[in-house]
């Protein structure tokens, strides 16, 4: 139906009779001649109809924006004085000759070519007509050109690209899973993978030796910007590797696909320990781009009558740190009450601050409500550690170390960017040596997931669990994980260990892992792996605000489909057929 594509026609094509298929992007009649940009795939190309091709123009007097159109013109050069060098083909025109209207559109509910006119519940209602626009698709483009860059390079490093199933059982990961009920074996249930876990560790028993797959992936959880119920991983595992192996074989990939995609040289990775990352930025993926820190200060703090300050001070699970903000002495009252409400939302009672006007008029140059609870030598120790200097202000956060990590971690980065201090366009980071387990209402949970291989051996995990490291790494970038892996377990006396630490007994383990645990009997192996998020990765490499911009049809932040009105209810009779009854609770 067509001989070229719109965004494809150069100058070099002058005089050439061509046949394109596209939308109407704009339509302008200026002074008895129409001008029709014409879009599709590749780009907008203007064709021109002229009274003088009568039946044409009559045809392209009627067409609107969104009409499905085949052309046939002539390509000729524009005047120099109207070229356009803002569009590809900006040097020339079509001169139409003939139009035929493939399909008819009625107005859309938002302007295509205006990105901020519509909200994002229209958008994604109409999700289709969304994707239309030029910079959405070419979000898609970049992500397939993306995806192919990706296995072009494993592949080219021995990996193997291997389908695992959809349809699996429930296996504890960390998240709900989605449940799919079975009509063929009433009252059981399959379960949509939380990620290909126990396959790939399987295949690693098979002898596969490197295994690799854009793999989706679902997990029932609460969402935000970077979370969607259904995603997208760039899985891969490997055998007899260990950390340092997973670690240069996917830093090499990643600096691959920037470097083809983007024409960018990563810097080198450093490595820290999660310890660290916490203690200095109160996140577990700090963007280092943002120079700001947090100071321990509680052992200044431990004799003070502030009981804000001394409460989590003398409390072994408490925290109080300082973060100074050069410069932040210009913050008005205002701008610090947003910043307090701000830390709320991370369950922060309030934010206390201290600006520093004069260092040299001693207390007199300071200015704050919280001075008179301190005492002269926790505020000169604050100064010290701080390293504050005139103008610069300085902001507390005291409560359990739990909250105090979530909350001046995220005014960190927030106060960081607002406030121009961050430093350069890609920071990457390996956070490695992860605890084993975190405690929660007396028992232990996994860091990670439960097959994630302990760096001390059995016994010394039985005697100090709590104390215990992994042998997990995480890669980030400008603050967001990337990545995560690890060495995993292969020995099945150890992972018995570990479930054993987790509560679950041979039992449970039998009966949610049992297919696993059999696996780990006859020659396991040592392997492991690390997965991407390919959604988080397209949008930060495309500078997206939320991954749901680079997923083709994304549910909202309540996880439903505004275009299909999914999930939904289904009939009675489906619902016989797999043995399921729904109850309607009393409201």
């Amino acid at each position: 139906m067509r001989s070229h594509y719109c965004g494809d026609l150069r100058a070099s094509h002058d005089g050439e009779t061509v046949r394109l298929c596209g939308w109407v992007h704009r339509r302008r009649d200026h002074g008895g001649v129409i001008f029709l940009d014409v879009r599709d795939r590749t780009g907008l190309v203007q064709v021109v109809f002229d009274p003088d091709t009568e039946d044409a123009f009559a045809l392209a007097d009627k067409v609107r924006g969104e009409y499905v159109l085949q052309l046939e013109g002539r390509v000729r050069l524009r005047d120099e004085a109207v070229r356009n060098p803002r569009m590809a083909t900006g040097d020339i025109e079509v001169l139409g000759k003939s139009v035929t209207i493939l399909n008819e559109a009625q107005t859309p509910p938002f302007e295509l070519d205006e990105y901020s006119a519509a909200g994002e519940e229209v958008r994604l209602k109409y999700r289709y007509l969304d994707l239309r626009r030029p910079e959405a698709l070419k979000r898609f483009q970049f992500r397939s050109r993306l995806t192919h860059a990706v296995r072009a390079h494993l592949e080219g490093q021995g990996f193997m690209d291997v389908e695992t199933p959809i349809l699996t059982r429930a296996t504890p990961e960390g998240a709900r899973d989605y449940l799919v009920p079975s009509r063929t074996h009433a009252g059981s249930f399959f379960a949509l993978p939380q990620s290909p876990q126990l396959f790939k560790q399987l295949l690693m028993v098979a002898g596969f030796d490197r295994y690799y797959q854009i793999a989706k992936c679902f997990r029932d959880e609460d969402l935000r910007a970077d979370r969607q119920p259904e995603f997208t991983q760039i899985d891969l595992e490997a055998s007899f590797v260990e950390e340092d192996d997973i670690m240069a074989i996917t830093e090499a990939m990643v600096k691959s696909v920037f470097k083809d995609m983007l024409e960018v040289d990563l810097p080198e990775f450093p490595r820290m320990t999660y310890e660290e990352a916490m203690r200095r930025y109160g996140s577990d993926k700090p963007d280092l781009r943002v120079p700001l820190e947090l100071i321990d200060v509680a052992d200044l703090m431990d004799g003070v009558e502030f009981k804000v300050f001394a409460g989590p001070a003398k409390d072994p699970k408490g925290r109080v740190v300082a973060m100074n903000v050069p410069g932040g002495g210009d913050l008005s009252r205002k701008e610090i009450d947003e910043y307090t409400k701000f830390v709320g939302i991370y369950g922060a009672k309030g934010l206390a601050y201290i600006k520093v006007n004069d260092l040299a008029a001693g207390a007199e140059g300071l200015q704050s409500p919280i001075l008179k609870f301190l005492t002269e030598e926790a505020i000169q120790g604050i100064l010290a550690r701080t390293g504050a200097a005139n103008g610069d202000l300085i902001f507390f956060g005291a409560d359990k170390a739990r909250i105090v990590n979530e909350a001046i971690g995220a005014l960190r980065v927030k106060v960081g960017h607002e406030r121009g201090l961050a430093k350069g366009d890609w920071a990457p980071l390996w956070v490695v040596d992860f605890p084993m387990f975190e405690e929660e209402d007396g028992r232990y949970y996994a860091l990670h997931h439960p097959f994630t291989m302990p760096k001390c051996d059995p016994e010394e995990l039985k005697s100090n669990p709590e104390g215990a490291l992994s042998r997990a790494y995480d890669m980030v970038l400008n603050g967001t994980e990337l990545g995560g892996g690890s060495i995993r377990i292969h020995r099945p006396e150890m992972q018995r260990v570990v479930f054993e630490a987790l509560g679950i007994g041979d039992q449970e383990a039998e009966e949610k892992f049992g297919f696993l645990l059999d696996g780990l009997k006859y020659g396991a192996p040592p392997h492991g792996g690390l997965a991407f998020g390919l959604d988080r990765m397209v949008m930060l490499m495309t500078g997206g605000d939320s991954i749901r911009d680079v997923i083709a049809f994304p549910k909202t932040q309540t996880a439903a489909c505004l275009m299909t009105d999914a999930p939904s209810p289904v009939d009675n009779q489906q619902l016989r057929e797999v043995g399921i009854q729904v109850r309607k609770d009393d409201k």
